[in-house]
């Protein structure tokens, strides 16, 4: 196996990586707040419902996600990407024939259980293709990715998609048949390389067995807390933002552009975020502020109007991808795990964090009941509660200060 300086890796292969977050993992998901107008027009859908469809959007990642970080450390990494991006696309384009509530659920429901795979199998390549102390950045390129979709994906749906296409039914059509190509790619995207194949080699011991060693790492945990209450604040602004906008207004174009400008921060900064901890060798450094910054941000949403709404999106998002990479790699920097068991190891944590998500939508979408603004109160509670966890993590990106090179595919 030989060693290589970051500059000469093969950025072909990150750049797929990077398409797959936007593609298959970002832009089927972040279309659905904008397009919720006119499917809850078309299904007779009311509120409570439309943020339960969000929050089953996530609900099998609750009972998957630990299944698919197996699948990840065990096969190749190349297969299951290729495999699970076709799967995403066949179930994703399904969500079109859905004629009810109870039909989009269920297809919504289907579409999360092979759509949750991705997310993890792409983290553990980036943490066994690209280890070293340039991690995070490498790290922070594939989340750049995630950012363009979920930024693109508000920006064009509804305003563009839609009514290009011929409504909601092709939109999920036109991005069911991008995800299942992008699968189509990675099936002729090489051969497995020499690290995934040590890694999956030295993965072999039983399910439960890696399982039960990792659940008593006090990491895990506290980790998986600090995300969950992270994706519950992120998810129920994230659906609520364009509907409470419009009720308060605001045009399509300009709620919609709302989410978009909440991504699109997220998306410039998650590489000089990604860099800025690398080069402080601390992660807590940005993660900590980025926590912080959330809270009051989303706290403040309900009590603005016009241009200062944009700008609290703005500074909302600014920091969700960046976030998202700098915490998964500070889980596969934590040296009990490595890189054999790191699939199963994100495929907890994801677990346990959907749990944010599934419950976070309808629950605070009833807020509204007491107020149009009520909600973003709870969910920047939520914010508060995972920064309160997150400071009691340990730093651990002193420990690649030592290592000078990456592995090779």
């Amino acid at each position: 196996m030989k060693d290589i300086r970051f500059s000469a890796i093969n950025w072909p292969l990150l750049a797929l990586i990077t398409l797959t977050g936007t593609f298959v993992a970002a832009m089927p998901v972040s279309c659905m707040p904008v397009l919720f107008k006119e499917i809850s027009d078309d299904l007779g859908l009311d509120l409570v419902q439309v943020g339960t469809i969000w929050g089953i959007t996530n609900l099998a990642g609750i009972f998957v996600s630990v299944i698919g970080g197996v699948i990840a450390d065990r096969f190749g990494l190349r297969r299951v990407l290729a495999l699970f991006c076709i799967l995403v696309g066949i179930t994703g384009a399904l969500r079109g024939i859905s004629g009810s509530f109870s039909a989009l659920a269920v297809t919504v429901f289907i579409n999360g259980v092979v759509r949750l795979v991705v997310p993890i199998a792409a983290s553990k390549a980036i943490g066994v293709w690209f280890k070293g102390p340039r991690l995070g950045t490498a790290m922070g390129v594939s989340a750049m990715g995630i950012g363009l979709g979920l930024t693109l994906g508000p920006m064009i749906s509804a305003t563009v998609l839609s009514p290009l296409l011929g409504g909601w039914r092709n939109v999920m059509y036109f991005y069911g048949a991008i995800s299942a190509l992008v699968g189509v790619t990675w099936a002729f995207s090489g051969k497995e390389s020499a690290a995934v194949s040590a890694a999956a080699a030295s993965s072999r011991a039983p399910a439960l067995k890696t399982i039960s060693r990792l659940v008593r790492l006090k990491a895990i945990w506290l980790i998986s807390f600090g995300i969950l209450f992270r994706i519950a604040c992120i998810i129920g602004v994230t659906g609520y933002l364009p509907i409470y906008l419009r009720g308060q207004g605001w045009s399509t174009a300009a709620a919609d552009g709302t989410l978009a400008i909440f991504y699109a921060a997220s998306a410039a900064l998650v590489i000089p975020l990604s860099l800025m901890s690398d080069r402080l060798r601390s992660r807590k450094a940005v993660m900590i502020p980025a926590a912080a910054v959330t809270t009051v941000a989303v706290s403040l949403l309900p009590l603005v109007d016009g241009a200062a709404v944009w700008v609290l999106a703005a500074l909302a998002g600014m920091f969700l991808d960046g976030f998202m990479s700098i915490v998964v790699t500070t889980l596969l920097e934590t040296e009990e795990i490595g890189p054999a068991f790191s699939g199963t190891a994100l495929g907890m944590i994801f677990s346990i964090s959907q749990i944010g998500a599934v419950v976070s939508p309808p629950f605070g979408n009833g807020l509204a009941d007491i107020g149009a603004g009520v909600p973003f109160f709870f969910w920047a509670g939520l914010s508060l509660i995972s920064l309160l966890v997150l400071l009691t993590v340990r730093e651990t990106a002193g420990r690649a200060r030592n290592i000078t090179t990456i592995v090779r595919r």
